[in-house]
């Protein structure tokens, strides 16, 4: 939750062994990787169905914390109910579709990190412990509702960037390891448990705007990121069997920016953001899927 991002539609309920496999099956996809600006934006554009929407409306409570309402493409709606507890903490209650309730208590330690349990509408709990580690970096471990624990081990390399090892409930490993090129961006290269590498590298186009090559077990996808007419950044992401999507952003009358990803086979994903008066965003998504299906 980046104070309007979290899904609570599908809140961290699983077990988390299987983090660290799904990391390797991230780098066996690596041709489809994205960074994070685009989480969320790139939509599956070419689904065979009728063109669908869905919306979130997000409103700040008196105690100022962020409550929404999340509207699927199928009706289903999941609203969150965020409070802040007697400590200063931001708690939410997440009500599903069905009427299932998770909720979710954040406390803060002793250390002063903050800690969270996650309890799902059967009673399953996820709880997650951060720790400072020697070197003040910020390590945490996950516990899932079986016991089963992930570790997830920060430090600081010789060249003072942050590297990590996310270490599974069976003892696989996934390790980060980021270094700085010779044009000073950070670079970074991920190994899965199963020995498989993905490395991203990045490099400053002309226009100053930061691109990327993401390079996995299927060959190297790439991410031309340019700066519009308006100052917001666009993309166009081409893989390894040189298809492209494209990634258009405009920033509205209210600052709010919106933006069109077009998939290789011309199907679309509109989503408009707007600005309340309480300073949050709303958002409506619309996937129209290619011409013709």
């Amino acid at each position: 939750m980046n104070g309007t991002t979290r899904s609570p539609a599908s809140p961290p309920l699983l077990d988390f062994r299987l983090m660290a496999l799904a990391v390797a099956a991230v780098l066996a996809l690596a041709v489809n990787a994205s960074d994070a600006r685009q989480r969320g934006e790139r939509q599956v554009a070419d689904r065979q169905h009728a063109p669908t929407t869905a919306s979130v409306q997000r409103s700040r409570g008196a105690d100022g914390a962020v409550d929404a309402t999340r509207t699927g493409r199928h009706g289903g709606t999941t609203s969150v109910d965020r409070y802040r507890d007697g400590a200063g903490s931001t708690d939410a209650r997440v009500t599903g579709p069905r009427g299932g309730v998770s909720t979710v208590d954040r406390s803060r330690g002793t250390d002063g990190l903050v800690d969270k349990s996650v309890t799902g509408p059967r009673g399953s709990t996820t709880t997650t412990d951060r720790t400072r580690g020697a070197d003040g970096l910020v390590d945490k471990t996950v516990t899932g509702p079986q016991g089963g624990a992930t570790t997830v081990d920060r430090s600081r390399g010789s060249d003072g960037l942050v590297d990590k090892t996310v270490t599974g409930p069976r003892g696989q490993t996934a390790m980060t390891d980021r270094s700085r090129g010779a044009d000073g961006l950070v670079d970074k290269a991920v190994t899965g448990p199963n020995g498989q590498t993905a490395t991203f590298d990045r490099s400053r186009g002309a226009d100053g705007v930061i691109d990327t090559t993401v390079t996995g077990p299927k060959g190297a996808t790439t991410l031309d990121r340019s700066r519009g007419a308006d100052g917001v950044v666009d993309t166009a992401r081409t893989g390894p069997n040189g298809r492209t999507s494209t990634v258009d952003r405009a920033r509205g009358a209210d600052g709010a920016v919106d933006s069109l990803t077009t998939g290789p086979n011309g199907g679309t994903t509109a989503i408009d953001r707007s600005r309340n008066a309480d300073g949050t965003v709303n958002r409506i998504v619309t996937t129209t899927p290619p011409a013709g299906r």
